[in-house]
C-alpha cells in the first residue's frame, strides 16, 4: 500500500490547510460516505504531526501519512491523490496496490 499527492493536490494542501514543512497530513477511514471501493466509509485528514506512523510519504518537507489504526482502510490498495480544478478541490482515487 502506498500514497501518491500529485503536485497539484499539494498545492491546495499548503493553500487550504496552511500546511508547511515540518506539517503532516493524517489520512485516515471515516463511518458514512464512500470511496470508489469503500461503500459505507470515507475518507478524512486531518492536520497533524505523525508520532508512529504506519505509512508516510514526505513530500517538500510535509508528511502525508496514515497511522496503525487506519490500515484497514488501506489494506490491498494504492491511493492516488490528485487535484480536480472544476471543483477545486483533492479527488482520491483507490487502486488495486501494486506489488513489487
Amino acid at each position: 500500500m502506498k500514497m501518491t499527492v500529485s503536485s497539484a493536490a499539494q498545492q491546495w494542501y499548503r493553500e487550504n490547510i496552511d500546511l508547511k514543512p515540518g506539517d503532516g497530513l493524517h489520512f485516515y477511514g471515516k463511518v458514512y460516505g464512500k470511496t470508489n471501493v469503500h461503500n459505507g466509509f470515507s475518507l478524512a485528514f486531518q492536520k497533524q504531526k505523525p508520532q508512529h506512523p504506519h505509512y508516510e510519504t514526505v513530500l517538500e518537507g510535509i508528511s502525508y501519512f496514515f497511522d496503525d489504526e487506519d490500515v484497514w482502510f488501506f489494506t490491498g490498495y494504492d491511493l492516488q491523490i490528485d487535484y480536480d480544478s472544476k471543483i477545486d478541490s483533492p479527488t482520491y482515487t483507490f487502486v488495486d496496490e501494486v506489488t513489487a
